[in-house]
């Protein structure tokens, strides 16, 4: 599950990336980037054994995706990458500002959609993820990302 959700943010990161002011690979790159840090923030939330942000955050609760930890700190990762592909800091923190929300809600999508092709995109298989040797979960999880 987790190779296919940094599919999707990376997929979902060069679409809406795509307008702005870095060139094709510069934003390729940062969508690459950013997508692997919102999957280190999964996983040390998981790590943690903190599955009530988690779950929160990839289900219809009422709260509010922009106010979520793990959304913040994913802005302020993705204005940092920005930076560093040579966007102006204004610039970037608007962009991961606009773009971060909306990358977690179309995961988001995928959780709550009761579609036979997003079966794989459940809080069960999240949860699960803490299941069996939690304390070396994440470093297999980023493992898997490098």
């Amino acid at each position: 599950m987790l190779d296919q959700l940094k599919k999707l943010a990376i997929e979902k990161l060069q679409e809406t990336m795509g307008s702005n002011s870095l060139n094709a690979e510069a934003t390729n790159g940062a969508a690459e980037e950013g997508a692997s840090s919102l999957i280190d923030g999964l996983m040390e939330k998981v790590g943690a054994g903190d599955l009530s942000s988690l779950t929160s955050l990839f289900s219809n609760d009422g709260n509010a995706t922009e106010d979520s930890g793990i959304v913040q700190n994913l802005k302020g990762k993705l204005s940092e990458i920005l930076q560093s592909k040579g966007m102006d800091a204004s610039e970037a923190e608007a962009e991961a500002s606009n773009v971060a929300p909306g990358l977690v809600d179309s995961l988001k999508e995928k959780f709550l959609s009761s579609e036979e092709g997003d079966s794989m995109f459940s809080l069960d298989n999240l949860s699960s993820l803490v299941g069996g040797d939690a304390g070396n979960l994440l470093d297999k999880a980023k493992s898997l990302f490098k």
